[in-house]
């Protein structure tokens, strides 16, 4: 009769190489995707399909990588939705005031440095010129989007009130000006996703009326 020789628990165990559980512990994807490529994805996909575009396996689909690298950076499509609107505030409102008062110059110079920045191509990455209008449609849907809409409309509205003001109107002058010059850009940009439209030349002549260069 022969004994089979086995090992007691816990001694001579072959070790086997697993990762601990948990989020911190996981392997880092091959793929070099960032946050912000994530993100910027997830505003092509807003302006392209709308919310309900937002999906975590879509956006992968269209980044041509798996959908790991998404929680990665992200614990699901809720705080990747929260973290789209964090980037949005600051990149496309508070980046923007930073360099326009970074350039210097008067207050009507700096009022053309906003025109400028706010019509350049920096929004290609997220969409376009519809990513705006798509956020605003998003709005009507989702009230955690419309209050960081009803903040940055009134960040950026203050920031031109303010500006106008320096260049010597009152404040009831100042923030008509206010509303009319950022009205005009909303406007321009809604008609822009069907008709092409010189926004910035547009906006430069409405402020040529508005603030007349000395």
């Amino acid at each position: 009769m022969t004994t089979e020789h086995t090992p007691p628990y816990g001694q001579h165990v072959a070790r086997v190489n697993t990762l601990p559980y948990g989020r911190d512990n996981m392997r880092k994807p091959r793929s070099s995707l960032t946050a912000t490529n994530w993100i910027q994805a997830a505003f092509r996909a807003l302006s392209e399909g709308g919310p309900q575009a937002i999906r975590a396996e879509a956006i992968a689909r269209a980044l041509k990588v798996s959908k790991g690298s998404f929680y990665w950076h992200f614990k699901d499509v809720p705080d990747l939705k929260r973290q789209m609107l964090d980037h949005w505030r600051d990149q496309a409102t508070e980046a923007i005031i930073s360099y326009v008062d970074g350039t210097g110059g008067s207050a009507r110079e700096r009022l053309q440095s906003l025109v400028n920045a706010s019509t350049g191509g920096e929004a290609e990455a997220y969409g376009g010129v519809q990513v705006e209008a798509a956020i605003r449609d998003w709005g009507r849907y989702d009230p955690a989007v419309r209050e960081a809409l009803k903040s940055v409309d009134q960040r950026r509205l203050r920031y031109v009130a303010d500006l106008f003001g320096e260049c010597g109107f009152d404040a009831n002058a100042s923030r008509s000006n206010a509303n009319l010059l950022y009205g005009a850009l909303i406007g321009l940009e809604a008609l822009s996703v069907h008709s092409p439209i010189e926004r910035r030349q547009e906006l430069t002549r409405l402020l040529g009326h508005l603030a007349p260069a000395p």
